[in-house]
């Protein structure tokens, strides 16, 4: 098989634009090393601790578990809430369904409870979300 030139000019534009489009420089955005303050620290462990009810109480009864993750997978998959909203702890004891945590809004906490109540079914869902003031 022969080649002409213009069959390897052609090939070697084609590789050398490969290789400057693989080997181009990317843009690299500094990673954010900075302590979050304690006002917007995640974490809520201490205050957990003075709940009667916490997710490690939960049973590993099958329904129990199948209840909370499905409540769990229609809260996570609301792009429209909040991180807070798809960390709410849900526990569910007996097909009792207990929301503890966090939210941004008064529409957020009822969305949550309204998906676990589509989930638990009406009357089986205890509400002790708190609403997160916003932060200055």
């Amino acid at each position: 098989m022969i080649i002409s030139r213009k069959q390897t000019d052609a090939v070697l534009c084609g590789c050398a634009a490969l290789l400057l489009a693989f080997f181009a420089p990317v843009p690299v955005r500094a990673q954010d090393t900075t302590t979050p303050s304690a006002q917007t620290a995640p974490d809520n462990t201490a205050h957990n601790k003075n709940h009667a009810k916490t997710a490690d109480q939960q049973p590993n009864n099958p329904a129990d578990r199948d209840t909370t993750q499905r409540i769990r997978k229609s809260i996570v998959g609301d792009s429209g809430l909040s991180t807070y909203a798809h960390n709410v702890k849900i526990i569910t004891v007996n097909g009792v369904v207990t929301l503890k945590g966090p939210v941004r809004s008064a529409e957020e906490k009822q969305s949550v409870e309204d998906k676990a109540t589509a989930v638990a079914g009406a009357g089986k869902v205890k509400d002790q979300l708190s609403i997160k003031p916003e932060s200055k």
